[in-house]
């Protein structure tokens, strides 16, 4: 088995997405690949799956593949048993076949090559095995197993981890996953570790969780170009490893950058008084061997205009370093508030689905959040967590219970998955740019009353997507770019608190990093909720509720 890719480009109308990618994937190699949204990473996936043919270069593979992607579209009426069957099909035409040549196997005239190899197959999908793996990989991940269950009565999170358990059970030889751990829970995610470091397969992981990238992988590609424009492989494994290395070669690149900059400064000064000197100082007075000074003039200058060409040969070009994320000054309170009186607070919250069954039940529990106040909740899927910061946020009523909330309080939220594009008046929310939503957000609170216009945050001064992709729409940006614009639009109505439930979600290590350094800054109130193992072990000194 083996998955090779030779200088792979690839490009959307107007947009080149990725260039230059080398990569090697044979058994019990695990690939981590990083890089800023938007970088390709999706992208690659699909180019290394079949799903889309690189505009340059070339893919090669050898065994069976199986891609888990970040989002699972249902067919209408599909269930989680179909999706369960179509797992199952390919183990069992495999036993099938090995049953078939048995049977029919000629001990004097039979290839016995073709049926070793075959019931090597066979054991190694261990076919016999097969619907208890299934079931057992969709209880450790927290997936529904109800066979008859429609997938579109399923959240995202659920339908991912449907799928993710057929795939695990499936035993392909080459396993490509888009950010596996977004839905999972720290048991789920314990597991998932485990399978993967049991693989014997190859497999590609896109993923922006930093424990899972120290724990399984062997090797990580970067995605963003290094010094000479093409993606960089950094070999030692885990996520430390490959961070250091990272900012050792960015110094370096620096550090010429920043010489070769002062050097073709200082021949440019030299290059404009040679200039001078030929339109002044080289002027000789009349009959005083003007052809010699003249001479001597141009050779000068020429010599400055070979320098300069040899420098900008030799230069080192930096492409547009990665935004930073520029924070705002968030509010802690508005004039005449009480210091003493909690932004928002809930009293034994219950709310209760549609279906009857309980999704929140908190009898004699007193949650109140303070003016800077801070809050870390925890616990596995399932326990209303992403409940409890809908109801502290007043976006689901109480069955039981009261939300009291001081008049005027401005409140962001950011929830698990991306919110729905819509648009306002005539906005069609199919070509809605970035810009557009973003100002209808800002608009609809001033003509509330409910933001001061000193306080709106221009969009794209957060450094969280570039201009350009601004003036996209948004149904053209990819899964971290619209999680990107979630937190931008999120940012403009400068909350006095910020709800953020799983907010590491589909963005880059990178600015993973920054926000978690930015949340523990702000003057205003967080909440958040989530699995990323890291970013709570970085808001450790933060009041935890753990539910569960």
């Amino acid at each position: 088995m083996h998955l090779v890719a030779s200088d792979l480009a690839f490009a959307y109308p107007g947009r080149q997405v990725l260039e230059h990618v080398d990569l090697r994937v044979s058994d019990g190699v695990r690939l981590g690949v990083v890089g800023e949204n938007g970088s390709g990473k999706s992208t690659l996936l699909h180019l290394l799956a079949g799903d889309l043919h690189p505009r340059s270069g070339q893919v090669r593979r050898q065994g069976t593949l199986a891609l888990v992607e970040q989002e699972l579209t249902p067919a209408p009426g599909q269930t989680v048993g179909d999706v369960v069957q179509a797992t199952l099909a390919g183990v069992r035409q495999v036993a099938a076949e090995l049953e078939a040549a048995a049977a029919a196997f000629d001990h004097d005239s039979g290839d016995l090559g073709a049926l070793t190899d075959l019931l090597a197959r066979a054991e190694h999908l261990e076919s016999w095995d097969a619907d208890r793996r299934v079931d057992v990989a969709l209880t450790r991940l927290g997936a529904e197993r109800d066979p008859g269950r429609p997938l579109e009565s399923l959240s995202v999170g659920q339908r991912y981890r449907v799928r993710l358990a057929c795939r695990l059970a499936e035993r392909s030889d080459l396993l490509l996953l888009d950010e596996p751990t977004n839905h999972l829970d720290d048991d789920a995610i314990a597991f998932l570790t485990a399978e993967l470091q049991a693989w014997r397969g190859g497999v590609v992981l896109v993923t922006h969780d930093r424990e899972l990238l120290d724990d399984v992988a062997t090797a990580i590609l970067d995605l963003d170009p290094a010094m000479d424009g093409r993606p960089a492989l950094y070999g030692q494994p885990g996520y430390l490893a490959y961070r250091f290395a990272k900012s050792q070669a960015l110094h370096r690149w620096r550090q010429r950058y920043r010489a070769e900059r002062k050097r073709a400064a200082l021949l440019a000064e030299r290059l404009d008084a040679s200039y001078e000197g030929l339109s002044d100082e080289w002027r000789p007075p009349k009959g005083s061997q003007k052809h010699r000074r003249g001479t001597r003039a141009r050779i000068h200058v020429k010599a400055a205009d070979r320098l300069i060409e040899r420098l900008e040969a030799e230069a080192v070009e930096v492409p547009t370093p990665p935004r930073e994320l520029a924070f705002p000054d968030l509010p802690a309170m508005s004039p005449g508030w009480d210091p003493a009186e909690p932004l928002v607070e809930l009293r034994s919250p219950r709310v209760v689905a549609p279906d009857g069954a309980v999704r929140l039940d908190l009898p004699g529990t007193r949650l109140a959040v303070p003016p800077s106040g801070r809050l870390l909740v925890v616990g596995p899927n399932g326990t209303g967590k992403s409940t409890l910061l809908a109801a502290l946020a007043g976006r689901l009523p109480l069955d039981r219970g009261t939300r009291t909330a001081v008049a005027g309080v401005r409140v962001g939220v950011v929830g698990q998955e991306n919110g729905p594009i819509v648009g306002r008046g005539l906005d069609d929310p199919a070509t809605l740019t970035g810009f557009d939503a973003a100002a209808n957000e800002a608009l609809a609170l001033l003509s509330r009353g409910q933001l001061d216009p000193a306080h709106v945050v221009p969009v794209a001064a957060l450094g969280l997507l570039a201009e350009e992709d601004l003036d996209r729409p948004l149904s053209e940006l990819s899964a971290g770019q619209r999680r990107r614009f979630e937190l931008a639009r999120t940012l403009v109505a400068a909350p006095h608190l910020l709800i953020l439930d799983e907010p590491t979600n589909h963005l880059s290590i990178d600015l993973v990093d920054e926000l978690t350094r930015a949340l523990a800054r702000t003057a205003a109130a967080v909440v958040v909720a989530t699995h990323d193992r890291r970013m709570r072990a970085d808001l450790a000194d933060w009041p935890v509720l753990t539910l569960g």
